[in-house]
């Protein structure tokens, strides 16, 4: 890129210290014009910036030569007084000399496109952005450290060994060499496409802790699902009342357990209703039960099993609520939500669910949905390939070529314009 860039690091309005980043080949010639030149390297320099003979601010001036610098461009950073009139005046000033402002996630994407970071880690600086609990941001960082990016070059690297035995037939057929040696890349495969079922089977895991684990409330009416879901989110935001029928649509709420994200949903009870809208309401609770990580599965005592039976799994939670109005059903957790009674046993409980389903000794090889597509055409390409190592090997190693570029796709390896702007669009301004 020939152009230089700027955008506001730190969130707008107003603020202690606004941050405006420089990214490009004219960012030593801006910071002449603004009255910062000859700055050394990586050193806080207090300088007074002017333009046109109007002084702007007193700033602290950061420079950073490429190619060591984020972007791997020259860069360059000024910290400034956080007021709005500030910051539009610095910002006029660098139109003035010719920079534009960056585009979402351009500096990112710069550093991409330098060779600073590969694809995947690009993903992570986002990810770590947006990271609002000690388990996201610990995944943003292995990932932004290359943990991803090792496991997708593992996989490409037994792959390309088996690429090699079946080009080696095809290529030099007059050669010295074993036959049938396209053959012997099965074993290869056998074990590569292991490999990749198995980081299929795990795909959810890197989800649920970037996105949310998501637990559903689900259960009759009346048996106390939105007095439940109050007390775990601490706070009335479903309305309870003793009629049956009250909670018509899905509640969400955000909330930590356990240092993981979580979003729990209260649900309409589940009964046959001839109302239009508490049908609608019925309908959305079953698919949201459908789709969840987890269902709790409320109980009144002395209710039937009814509806929700259909829904509950053998690891989902049974909870029977009204534990203070005295006996409950056998099994599962007893609450009260009114004197508070077993609430901290079932926060427990729920906690460690979660780091039993989103923990593991191995970094998850997906952590969006564009990486699982990408196993998801891998596998393919490699089951069919392994089909043709026998009668076709020339066919085999377009399919192993095929699987390869699905695997080098999610680290930026080859072939990525096509995905850079679904990527980087996400960003924010300034990164």
């Amino acid at each position: 890129m020939t152009d230089t860039v700027f955008a506001l690091a730190t969130p707008p309005g107003r603020g202690a210290i606004a941050i405006i980043r420089l990214s490009g080949p004219q960012t030593d010639a801006a910071l002449t014009n603004l009255g910062a030149p000859n700055l050394k390297p990586r050193v806080a320099s207090l300088r007074t910036l002017r333009h046109d003979g109007a002084v702007l601010d007193q700033a602290l001036v950061l420079r950073f030569p490429g190619p060591n610098s984020y972007t791997g461009e020259d860069c360059a950073e000024l910290h400034l007084h956080g007021g709005r009139a500030v910051i539009d005046v610095i910002s006029s000033a660098l139109i003035g000399l010719g920079l534009r402002p960056a585009d979402p996630g351009e500096f990112t994407r710069r550093a991409f496109e330098n060779g600073r970071m590969d694809l995947a880690q690009a993903e992570a600086v986002a990810d770590l952005i947006d990271a609002e609990t000690s388990a996201q941001a610990s995944q943003a960082l292995g990932q932004l450290d290359g943990a991803l990016s090792q496991t997708y070059a593992g996989f490409r690297r037994d792959l390309l060994t088996a690429l090699a035995l079946v080009e080696a037939e095809i290529d030099f057929p007059d050669e010295e060499l074993p036959d049938h040696l396209a053959q012997t890349a099965g074993p290869v495969l056998d074990a590569l496409t292991a490999d990749l079922n198995a980081a299929l089977a795990d795909a959810d895991r890197g989800r649920r802790v970037r996105e949310g684990y998501r637990i559903v409330l689900i259960g009759e009416t009346n048996a106390g699902k939105s007095a439940l879901f109050n007390a775990l989110v601490a706070r009335e935001a479903a309305i309870v009342t003793p009629i049956a029928g009250t909670t018509r649509d899905v509640l969400d709420a955000d909330l930590i357990i356990g240092g993981y994200a979580v979003t729990l949903s209260d649900t309409a009870g589940l009964r046959e209703s001839e109302d239009v809208v508490e049908a609608e309401g019925i309908r959305r609770a079953r698919a949201r039960a459908e789709a969840a990580d987890l269902r709790l599965w409320v109980r009144a005592p002395g209710d039937p099993e009814g509806a929700a039976a259909d829904f509950f799994r053998q690891e989902d939670f049974v909870v029977w609520t009204k534990a203070d109005l005295g006996a409950t059903g056998e099994g599962g957790y007893r609450v009260s939500s009114v004197s508070g009674e077993g609430l901290k046993a079932l926060h427990d409980a729920l906690a460690e669910r979660l780091a039993r389903d989103l923990s593991g000794a191995d970094f998850p090889a997906v952590t969006r949905e564009r990486h699982r597509r990408r196993l998801v055409e891998a596998v393919e390409a490699v089951r069919i390939a392994r089909t043709h190592l026998t009668t076709a090997p020339e066919l085999a190693g377009d399919d192993l070529r095929r699987a390869a570029d699905a695997l080098g796709r999610v680290t930026g390896a080859i072939g990525v314009e096509d995905i850079l702007g679904e990527v980087f669009s996400t960003f924010c301004i300034g990164k």
